[in-house]
C-alpha cells in the first residue's frame, strides 16, 4: 500500500496552543516523501490566534486571553473549549492538491456534515469559512509549507461564544458567529468527529486509516 494513501488520525483532548502549533511545525519541517498525512482533531485552552495579515484594529477588547501571532492565512479568531479543531497536515504536491482545492474540500466536508444534523449551510466565495444564515460557524486557515499543509479548520460547537465580542471575527466588524447547539440537539462529539473524519477522508481519498489519541 502506497504511503500517499495512508492517513493517521489522532483524536487528542483540550490542548495548549503554542505547543501544538510548535508540533505542526516540527512535523510539517522534518516529514519526508514517505511520512504518512495526519489530520489532528482536539479542542484549544482559550485563546485569540492572529493571522499573518492580522491587523491590530480587529482586536477591541482581549482581556485575559492572550493573543499569538501565528503563520496561518488569515485574521483574528478564536479558539477555546467546546469547539472542534482539525489540523491538516497534508502532503499536498503527493496528493496533487492545490490550496483552493484544499479549502474546498475542508468546506465541503463541513457543509455535508452539517447536512447530516439537518443544517443548511454554505460557503462563501469571497470569505472563506462555512455559514448558516447570516452567522458564521466555522473558520479556516491555512500554511504551506514544502508543498505540505498545516493548521486547518475550527467548528464551534458547544462554546463560550462570548470572546468572539471581544474582536471583529476573520477581520469583520461585527460579523453574528453561531455554533452547534444554537441550531440543533446536540451529537455526542465521538459520532460528529467521526462523520467528519469519514467527509474529509472520502473527498482526500485515501483509503486506509489508522487512529492514535497520542500526540508525539
Amino acid at each position: 500500500m502506497s504511503v500517499s494513501d495512508q492517513v493517521l488520525v489522532r483524536q487528542l483532548a483540550i490542548e495548549p496552543y503554542t505547543p501544538t502549533w510548535e508540533k505542526m511545525q516540527d512535523f510539517t519541517d522534518t516529514r519526508d516523501e514517505n511520512t504518512r498525512d495526519e489530520i489532528w482533531l482536539l479542542q484549544h485552552e482559550p485563546v485569540f490566534t492572529q493571522g499573518q495579515a492580522g491587523k491590530a484594529e480587529h482586536l477591541l477588547a482581549t482581556g485575559d486571553i492572550p493573543v499569538v501571532q501565528v503563520d496561518r492565512g488569515g485574521q483574528v479568531t478564536y479558539h477555546g473549549p467546546g469547539q472542534l479543531i482539525v489540523y491538516l497536515m497534508i502532503n499536498l504536491r503527493r496528493r496533487k492538491l492545490g490550496v483552493r482545492e484544499m479549502v474546498d474540500i475542508m468546506e465541503r466536508t463541513l457543509v455535508d456534515l452539517l447536512a447530516d444534523y439537518g443544517i443548511d449551510a454554505y460557503a462563501k466565495p469571497d470569505a472563506p469559512g462555512v455559514y448558516v444564515g447570516n452567522a458564521k460557524i466555522a473558520s479556516l486557515g491555512l500554511r504551506v509549507r514544502r508543498g505540505c499543509s498545516f493548521h486547518g479548520l475550527a467548528l464551534n460547537l458547544n462554546m463560550d461564544m462570548e470572546p468572539f465580542l471581544r474582536i471583529n471575527p476573520c477581520g469583520y466588524a461585527g460579523m453574528p458567529m453561531t455554533q452547534l447547539s444554537e441550531l440543533t440537539e446536540m451529537p455526542e462529539l465521538k459520532d460528529l468527529m467521526q462523520k467528519l473524519v469519514d467527509h474529509l477522508v472520502g473527498k482526500i481519498g485515501y483509503t486506509h486509516v489508522s487512529h492514535s489519541d497520542v500526540l508525539e
